[in-house]
């Protein structure tokens, strides 16, 4: 069967698309920048002698890590409204389900890139009179963070392409503004071969920032 490619009509309404794009990058940037902040505070929790602080971040940690990331959408969007009695936009649930799923995968980036730091370099900060807050800050962490660097990329990929999931909830992400497109040029194999190049335009470009970063940081270890 000969099939006749036409990307007229999908690039007619490429601009759909791109808000679709941009929606994507928000939701990304957003979801990163809190789960970095969830994953932190889960990993210092994780790290702590204390029974009654490690476990609960333990049991938060193995539930996301091992829970399918469409149940946590679902969940902040229909289930969560029923607790609190109050209504999340998509766009709030979605950032919800990302950031926590995400923070989950980012304390263990976190504290494995703590522990793995040499017990002398403890030892030598302790000698020094420091507290774990200013231990922590000035010598484990700036020496940590180059060994976090590639997990962390990986993860926050993962993330990235799981935006794709907010579309079940109506939030006009690339993926729902494709079903958008396509129920109005009914042309599937050209929208969806079009936002496949977008999502890989898209990661490549991340990474090849994300390799300038990490370059950067390097230098200056």
């Amino acid at each position: 069967m000969d099939y006749a490619w036409d990307f007229g009509p999908v690039l007619a309404r490429f601009d759909m698309l791109l808000i679709g794009l941009l929606n994507t990058v928000k939701i990304a940037a957003v979801s990163i920048v809190l789960g970095v902040l969830v994953g932190l505070v889960l990993a210092m929790m994780r790290l702590s002698p204390r029974r009654l602080v490690s476990v609960p971040a333990l049991v938060f940690i193995e539930f996301y890590r091992n829970t399918p990331p469409l149940v946590h959408f679902f969940w902040f969007f229909y289930a969560l409204p029923v607790v609190l009695a109050v209504n999340l936009t998509p766009y709030v649930a979605a950032v919800l389900a990302l950031s926590t799923q995400s923070g989950a995968f980012y304390a263990e980036v976190f504290r494995g890139g703590i522990v793995s730091i040499e017990r002398g370099q403890w030892e030598g900060g302790r000698a020094l009179g420091m507290t774990p807050p200013a231990l922590m800050r000035r010598v484990i962490l700036p020496q940590a963070m180059a060994r976090m660097v590639p997990p962390f990329i990986e993860r926050s990929f993962e993330l990235l392409k799981t935006t794709a999931l907010a579309s079940t909830l109506a939030y006009a992400d690339l993926l729902y503004q494709a079903m958008l497109v396509n129920s109005e040029t009914f042309r599937p194999l050209e929208v969806y071969t079009t936002i496949a190049l977008m999502y890989l335009a898209l990661l490549v470009t991340a990474s090849q920032l994300a390799r300038l970063a990490e370059a950067r940081l390097t230098a200056y270890q």
